[in-house]
């Protein structure tokens, strides 16, 4: 049983052997159609059309776009003419062609022409010659003039498989009859051998009498006089067993044949079988049911089950371990005419130069860190120890676990300095082989790097950083030893190159300075990768070729010296860690050969390529749609005009592509908006942009792409204009600055009016301010006044009343001094005396000074007493003058010389001038004056 699986184990890995060009495969959640494709063609612009089951699918590089047939039937067959894609389903034929909204638009034929079809009716083939194009069904042949729209049809009785074009010359088969010609609208019998009646011809190639006829199941045949025999140059040995349903000769002259069963076979213009490529080794499906060489020499196959391509002239090659029996390469190394292939599996080896697959190296199960060829030996790194490798054995010359890495100690000859899990050993040489010496005590970390400088040995740690080691002489034991844990980092990697020892982690790659003993940063070497593309600080060096090899995220980077100078210059080969598919951490390439060809590993095999055949292509990018929407509805864009939308139509969607063809170069694109973002954008895959709520204004869409290193050779743009708002359009604004100005002057009117108002308001308010002020200044001096004549009144009064005193005192005293005088008996003697009393007692002087303190205190009185009662005598006016005094009857006797009782006469009388009535008293009436 163990000899039985290990006959099945190498069976399975030479089966897996070959190293094929690259292969991209689209399923149908892909390109959202059918699981068929029956036919493919592209366009001058590289556009590739699949005549699918469920219509015309277009790719462009980074997406699918479905049209479904015209009459919702199944698709069987597509060509592109010109800018015409025709295509033909069930019952129906005609062309598609792209509009200026980016999207294609059908016309039938069919339904133009005057012939009727034939029930139940499909085409499966059309080719164009000339300005015809040829419509082929199992029973008809439609030829139709593209100029006038003319149709000829050529009917056949027996089913029509096929037909081909040939130099301009149409042949096709008639099953039971043979291969017939057409010629000048009408078919003629070109030979009828029983090959061509009986099996059915998949294609013919070469021209005139050289003509190569590949059956469905009997292979190649050529015509030798007339007659059709198997070809020579073509064995068919390998074809026997297998079906065929598609086969093409390509530009170079080679041939591609699909098969029902089992995928794809490329031989070479001499017949050799070059590759086989079907489900095993990477194709999507086995039964191929449409092939078709585009312009870049890419094969494209119409499967059962989707859509692959295949880059024939890519100068890469890939070996899919999709079994898992080989596993993830770690190492590799050319030695002795063999490929040795290190992988966590153990160690596997085959002839470089030939087909034979794979054998693995019995006793290296497990994985294997390291290959290489030291002093013409051929050593390998181990999990379980340190082999030497001849041929196809391998002998364990160091059973300490875990061999990281080796190398030779500088000016220590048959001394080797090997990293374990565990710290560093020295190997020494014995005889033709190398065995332990000694491990170097006082070290104990993991040593997968390490270099040395002289006595000093340099360990790398990813996670506890570098150390710098000192040792003895003899390389026992540490000395000294330094940890620098600044330099420490996930992936990071040590090694020598050029004369100086190298660090490479995230932040960038660092060189030793030995003056200043410490890294410091290489501007040169640190331009292969910055931060962002950081991958791996894994560096590979290749003394033989003096390459220093470097991975990042978007390239495989390396350094080698150019010129009479030496100075180092930076080279990229496309290939993203997407595409390499390395172990992070365990990145490996190796040269092959001398034609520039090399390899690196792969987490599930391997991958190849030529560095001398990797060139730029030309290439263009085009923006494939664009969409307007608003907040409901969506609009595909004319790109042919410039674009103006309302202010609410604002939101943007381009999608566009570089129509190029290969697995392992990614297309990046870079756009911006000018009007909006003048900056070019971050590089990405994604194929599509979307700006949304615009504002107004005028804008640029600018895209360009990038493959690999390869800039497009254009600058795709579309321009557009956003307008205003409508309330913030050109006849608003002037609407608002009128309405402004009017505004202004409505409020310049309402203000001064207002204003106006208001002054107004103030000024009378001031006013009735002021003559408040007035009145009550009036008041307060009418106040004054009146307390002044009060005052006045009050002294006048006091006068009056002095005086009035004064008189009647004098009066009495007068009176008195005359009664005593009278008393006197001496008459004569008094009699003087009392003629001066009488005289003075009777003078009008007491009158007048009297009338004048009267007037002085009620000057209006005398005055109104007369103009009411003007009948009044002088006396009259003086008894009323007393009588407003409120003076006695007595005491106005006084002043009048008369008696109390002649006073109220004289009262009684003034009653009767004043016509006073009989209550009314005669003072209170004079008071109330």
């Amino acid at each position: 049983m163990k000899y039985v699986s290990l006959f099945f184990l190498l069976t399975t890995i030479g089966l897996l052997s070959q190293e094929l060009p690259p292969i991209q495969n689209f399923y149908p959640k892909d390109y959202h159609g059918e699981n068929q494709n029956w036919a493919i063609s592209q366009s001058p612009k590289r556009l590739v059309y699949v005549a699918n089951s469920k219509g015309l699918m277009e790719f462009n590089g980074a997406s699918w776009q479905l049209y479904p047939s015209p009459n919702e039937t199944i698709m069987r067959s597509v060509k592109v003419v010109d800018d015409r894609i025709y295509t033909g389903c069930f019952m129906e034929f005609g062309y598609w062609q792209k509009n200026n909204l980016g999207t294609l638009s059908y016309t039938s034929i069919s339904k133009q022409m005057s012939v009727e079809l034939i029930e139940d009716e499909e085409f499966w083939n059309i080719i164009n010659v000339d300005d015809y194009v040829v419509f082929q069904s199992l029973r008809r042949i439609y030829i139709w003039n593209v100029n006038n729209g003319m149709v000829k049809t050529i009917d056949s009785e027996s089913t029509i498989t096929k037909m081909f074009e040939i130099d301009q010359n149409i042949y096709f088969q008639r099953m039971g009859e043979g291969i017939f010609k057409l010629e000048s609208g009408s078919d003629f019998l070109l030979f009828e051998d029983d090959i061509v009646r009986n099996d059915e011809v998949i294609n013919i190639f070469g021209s005139g009498k050289d003509l190569l006829i590949l059956t469905k199941n009997n292979g190649f045949y050529t015509l030798e006089n007339d007659v059709l025999v198997p070809s020579n140059a073509f064995p068919n040995t390998f074809l026997s067993n297998l079906s065929l349903y598609a086969g093409i000769q390509l530009r170079d002259k080679s041939f591609v044949l699909g098969s029902v069963s089992d995928g794809l076979l490329y031989l070479s213009d001499r017949g050799e079988l070059l590759y086989r490529i079907n489900q095993d080794t990477g194709l999507s499906n086995n039964t191929v049911l449409s092939l078709f060489e585009d312009i870049d020499s890419n094969i494209w196959t119409g499967l059962d089950h989707g859509v692959s391509y295949v880059n024939l002239k890519a100068p890469y090659r890939v070996f899919n371990d999709t079994k898992g029996v080989l596993g993830s390469v770690y190492a590799s190394a050319v030695y002795d005419g063999n490929l040795y292939l290190g992988t966590n599996q153990g160690l596997f080896y085959k002839p470089l130069n030939g087909n034979n697959g794979f054998r693995f190296i019995n006793g290296t199960q497990e994985q294997v860190w390291f290959l290489k060829e030291i002093d013409g030996k051929l050593l390998c790194g181990h999990n379980s120890g340190t082999f030497e490798i001849k041929g196809d054995q391998a002998t364990k010359i160091v059973s300490i676990q875990g061999a990281w890495n080796m190398g030779k100690l500088p000016n220590r000859p048959g001394l080797l300095l090997q990293g374990n899990y565990d710290g560093l050993y020295v190997l020494v040489r014995s005889g033709d082989s190398w065995r332990l010496r000694n491990k170097i005590s006082g070290f104990n970390n993991s040593s997968r790097y390490f270099e040395t400088l002289g006595n000093q040995i340099f360990v790398n740690h990813e996670y506890n950083g570098v150390f710098k080691i000192e040792v003895d002489d003899s390389f026992f034991g540490v000395k000294h030893m330094v940890k620098d844990t600044l330099l420490k980092g996930s992936n990071s990697g040590l090694v020598k190159y050029n004369g100086n020892l190298l660090y490479a982690y995230k932040n960038g790659i660092l060189h030793y300075d030995e003056d200043d003993q410490r890294f410091v940063t290489d501007s040169l070497l640190s331009r292969a990768y910055t931060e962002e593309e950081y991958e791996s600080g894994k560096l590979v060096v290749h003394e033989e070729d003096k390459k220093l090899w470097i991975f990042n995220k978007s390239n495989i980077s390396f350094f080698e010296p150019i010129g009479l100078t030496n100075s180092l210059k930076i080279k990229n080969v496309p290939l993203t860690k997407e595409m390499r598919g390395d172990i992070l951490g365990y990145e490996s390439i190796i040269k092959l050969n001398e034609d520039g060809t090399y390899l690196v590993g792969k987490t599930s095999g391997y991958l190849t390529f030529n560095i001398n055949e990797i060139k730029p292509k030309d290439f263009g990018v085009y923006i494939g749609s664009i969409t307007n929407s608003d907040n409901t509805d969506e609009t595909l864009l004319d790109q042919m005009t410039e674009g103006s939308f309302a202010s609410n139509e604002n939101n943007f969607n381009f999608s566009f592509y570089a129509p190029v063809y290969n697995k392992y170069l990614s297309t990046q694109y870079q756009f911006r908006l000018k009007g909006m973002y003048d900056e070019w954008s971050n590089w990405s895959e994604k194929a599509e942009v979307f700006y949304e709520n615009l504002p107004f204004g005028a804008y640029t869409f600018d895209l360009r792409a990038k493959i690999g290193n390869t800039m497009s050779n254009n600058t795709a743009s579309y321009s557009f204009v956003i307008a205003k708002p409508w309330y913030i359009s050109n006849v608003m604004i002037a609407l608002y600055v009128l309405g402004m100005v009017l505004l202004s002057f409505f409020m310049h009117f309402a203000y001064k009016r207002y204003y106006r108002k208001q002054r107004q308001k103030l000024i009378e308010k001031n006013k009735r301010e002021l003559e408040l002020t007035q009145v009550q200044n009036e008041k307060e001096i009418i106040r004054i006044k009146n307390e002044r004549l009060e005052i006045e009144n009050k002294s006048k009064s006091k006068e009056l009343a002095a005086s009035t005193m004064s008189i009647i005192k004098k009066n009495e005293l007068l009176t008195n001094i005359k009664n005593e005088l009278n008393s006197i008996e001496d008459k004569e003697m008094v009699r003087p005396v009392i003629k001066i009393i009488d005289k003075s007692l009777n003078r009008n002087d007491d009158w007048e000074l009297f009338q004048e303190a009267f007037n002085n205190a009620d000057s209006e009185f005398l005055k109104k007493v007369k103009a009411l009662h003007p009948n009044l005598s002088p006396n009259d006016l003086r008894l009323c003058a007393y009588l407003r005094l409120n003076l006695s009857s007595k005491e106005i006797a006084q002043l009048l010389h008369i008696s109390p009782r002649s006073v109220e006469i004289k009262r009684y009388r003034l009653r009767k001038k004043m016509d006073l009535r009989q209550g009314d008293n005669l003072v209170g009436y004079i008071l109330k004056l």
